[in-house]
């Protein structure tokens, strides 16, 4: 008996490297909250001003900034990691030790002390979780095929939901179980919690150890050009060590952005719009939200239990959603499904604002504002990694995601000094305002492709 359409997309879950981007996505979303926002409701609780809050921030930007050290990852062999373990997983595992590394120096620092030495730490995260994400991203794009993206991403964004449960709601509990002065700062739950997250890691080190890398066949037009760049140096006289630098500058460097621009033409500039503003509304209203919740008076076990745990599960669903939806209706639709979901569901924290302390409106909200940002969360990803030439796998996709954050990130370092400025609910309308670009630029690039598609 032939199974029904929706019954056969939800198959694709079943399939084991899908499923085994659980792991591998848990790893990933882990230190992000770690250096944003449950640090902000740290630093926020430790006396910092939202100003100084908002504009540290900016740490995120290693983010958007990780295409510069992306040809290394993808190209340069560590020494005895990539002979033990393979190209990926040798720098999977080096970033990953890293991570462990500067969490327990946040952990032994108190910001209220000292906050310059919080800064280095947090910027060494994330340095590092960029680093491992470049990898990571990698080894996703290579490990299936084009119709199992959709369902790729759902997995690792369930993944990295439940990470962000860990570093969200479990650092919170954590830090309210161990706190004896819950009506004043002290530290020590703050060390206790980000220690045991370091302790987390081991998760994605175990994972790293037991994957295998993707059995990826050669690429011939990647190997053809680098002999053609080889020998083109080398009639310009070039050689040894120079001769090897410059063809690899070139062919690890250069070529993955060439590529791109060669098969998109002008659209490459239509496509770039689109991929640095989609997430522009989640990622500036993002940073100033769990200062909200502690300026509205609600407690580390409210904020734990309904934005960390209720809230996460909620962004699982739609990423689940979000992957069907992309199989059964196309990434264009639900690229702009998404992108309306996630600028009107900001309103909601503005009704949010007016009403203060209510833990009810709270739930509502949150479990509105997580399920649309699955559903374009799951979309985007599927898009980015459709948009990659395996050649240049990490390098390229890990500039989409980089164009995707530089933007936003740094539009988001002022949104203390605007929510000081002018208030929670005038903030809360002004990032549900930039959703609307996005949805004019999804009709333009889905308006291209259909054009395209006829030529």
């Amino acid at each position: 008996m032939a199974l029904h359409p929706w019954i056969y997309a939800l198959k694709v879950y079943t399939h084991p490297r899908v499923a085994g981007m659980l792991f591998l996505g848990f790893s990933s979303g882990l230190p992000l909250l770690l250096v944003l926002g449950t640090l902000s409701f740290w630093l926020r609780e430790a006396g910092i001003d939202r100003s100084t809050i908002g504009h540290l921030s900016w740490v995120g930007l290693a983010y958007g900034f990780k295409w510069l050290w992306a040809p290394l990852v993808d190209r340069v062999p560590l020494p005895l990691l990539t002979r033990w373990l393979g190209r990926r997983r040798a720098w999977l595992l080096l970033a990953q030790v890293v991570v462990v590394a500067a969490l327990l120096g946040m952990a032994n620092t108190d910001p209220s002390v000292s906050l310059q030495p919080m800064i280095y730490f947090a910027l060494a995260v994330a340095f590092a979780s960029a680093t491992q994400d470049i990898a990571l991203d990698a080894y996703r794009i290579e490990a299936v095929t084009q119709e199992k993206q959709g369902a790729m991403a759902a997995t690792y964004q369930a993944g990295y939901r439940i990470a962000m449960i860990t570093a969200g709601a479990g650092v919170l509990w954590i830090a309210s179980a161990v706190d004896v002065t819950p009506t004043a700062y002290d530290f020590m739950p703050w060390h206790v919690a980000y220690t045991v997250m370091a302790a987390c890691m081991a998760v994605g080190i175990l994972a790293t150890l037991t994957i295998n890398e993707p059995e990826l066949a050669p690429n011939l037009i990647a190997t053809q050009e680098a002999g053609e760049v080889h020998d083109a140096l080398v009639r310009r006289g070039l050689q040894g060590r120079t001769l090897r630098v410059a063809s690899w500058m070139y062919t690890a460097v250069l070529s993955p952005f060439m590529d791109f621009i060669k098969r998109f033409g002008w659209q490459a500039a239509l496509i770039l719009a689109l991929i640095a503003i989609y997430r522009i509304s989640d990622v500036v209203m993002g940073i100033m939200s769990n200062p909200f919740y502690v300026d509205m008076g609600y407690t580390k076990d409210e904020v734990a239990m309904v934005s960390k745990v209720y809230g996460v599960v909620m962004t699982i669903v739609g990423a689940a959603l979000g992957g069907v939806l992309t199989a059964k209706m196309g990434v264009m639709r639900t690229l702009f499904l998404g992108a309306v979901l996630s600028a009107s569901t900001n309103l909601l924290f503005v009704w949010l604002a007016g009403l203060g302390h209510d833990v009810s409106a709270l739930v509502f909200t949150v479990s509105a504002d997580n399920l649309s940002a699955g559903i374009a969360s799951s979309a985007f990803v599927a898009y980015l990694s459709g948009l990659t030439n395996s050649a240049y796998s990490a390098t390229q996709y890990a500039l989409f995601s980089s164009v995707m954050l530089m933007l936003p990130k740094f539009i988001a370092g002022f949104s203390g000094d605007f929510v000081d400025a002018y208030g929670y609910a005038d903030f809360f309308t002004a990032t549900a305002l930039l959703g609307v670009p996005v949805l004019l630029l999804v009709w333009l690039v889905n308006r291209q492709e259909k054009r395209n598609a006829r030529v």
